[in-house]
């Protein structure tokens, strides 16, 4: 969500052959054959949908209506559900990734407000409650629900990250401007420290031995250690940096620049920006709204959401270059991939 500047309606899948947008006005596919099977599903938080993007050939493949507001989404470790954190109401939803049918709706409590989401390698699932201050841990999602809360103490808990062994998740807590470190075994008192200028980004190495953040009102990704909440080292990025994003290799970390349309690449064995990616103008951006950035698991492309275009860019990672924009629908913004 960018705060600067249930019932779904269930059975009606919406096939369509949805043009993808290339540079200018041309049409473009994806040309890609590694490609091939791969699904994008987009939250589109004014459209009030999920849908299904074949990568392919970016055609949509499926669209449904959702909850109200729908943000973040997770795909699950086999493949075959996605979960959607319904930020205008109180419930995370479970989705077929084949056909979008609703499987299964987990309510969380009176004015819960999901939003950051991560499913594990584990299979249970962790989301945000930023309307209660806390966040939960969902053992058996799909089979058998069962709904854990911990409370952080912050207000606005908006992103959540996890520890590879699941014993620990951290918040971004966009209200209160910190991040919280969270026990998720022994349930001891949250621990929480102020960075930056309205913090909203975050993002575990996969090895969880370094926390980043992104801070968006003072342009800097800063390094964490992860137990101690200390500071390592700070990044100058690009211009408001709302989301930062981990390439699964490990090496590199991406903000996304909402005010200037880029993106920092940021070595993280140096701490140091080595590259700026230029996904729109710096004119553009306004109009653009680029917020939630995804990596594809082999870490060649980086899929961008502009909310404000209902548009997705995919980014090469190599090259830099915008190799083509995917139709999303009003407002699409939470990005998950079905590798």
């Amino acid at each position: 969500m960018v705060s600067r500047l249930f019932a779904p309606l269930g059975a009606c899948v919406l096939l369509a052959c949805a043009p993808v947008a290339g540079e200018g006005d041309a049409a473009a596919a994806g040309g890609d054959a590694s490609l091939a099977g791969q699904a994008l599903f987009v939250a589109n938080k004014r459209g009030n949908s999920v849908m299904k993007i074949d990568l392919l050939t970016g055609r949509e493949l499926a669209r449904i209506a959702s909850c109200a507001n729908p943000h973040e989404l997770a795909t699950s470790p086999d493949g075959a559900h996605v979960a959607l954190a319904c930020y205008g109401g109180t419930s995370v939803d479970i989705f077929e990734t084949a056909d979008l049918r609703l499987m299964r709706s987990i309510e969380l409590g009176t004015n819960a407000r999901p939003h950051g989401i991560v499913w594990h390698a584990n299979g249970d699932f962790y989301v945000t409650a930023e309307g209660r201050e806390s966040l939960f841990w969902v053992r058996k999602p799909v089979d058998a629900p069962e709904a854990f809360e911990f409370s952080t103490g912050q207000r606005g808990s908006h992103m959540i990250a996890v520890s590879p062994d699941a014993r620990h998740a951290w918040t971004m807590d966009l209200g209160s401007g910190t991040v919280t470190l969270v026990d998720l075994q022994t349930r001891r008192a949250p621990r929480s420290v102020a960075v930056g200028v309205e913090p909203e980004g975050i993002a575990l190495s996969p090895d969880g031995k370094a926390l980043w953040v992104s801070a968006r009102g003072s342009d800097k990704a800063i390094e964490l250690d992860p137990m101690t909440l200390d500071v390592r080292s700070e990044a100058a990025t690009g211009d408001f940096p709302l989301r930062l994003a981990i390439r699964p290799q490990g090496d590199v970390a991406v903000t996304s620049n909402l005010a200037d349309g880029s993106l920092s690449v940021i070595e993280l064995a140096t701490a140091r920006v080595i590259r700026t990616i230029a996904v729109s103008s710096r004119e553009e951006a306004q109009a653009r709204a680029q917020v939630t950035i995804l990596w594809s698991a082999d870490g060649k492309r980086i899929y961008v959401a502009e909310t404000g275009t209902d548009t997705i860019a995919e980014v090469d990672y190599a090259s830099g270059k915008v190799r083509r924009r995917l139709i999303a629908g009003e407002g699409g913004d939470g990005l998950a991939i079905l590798p």
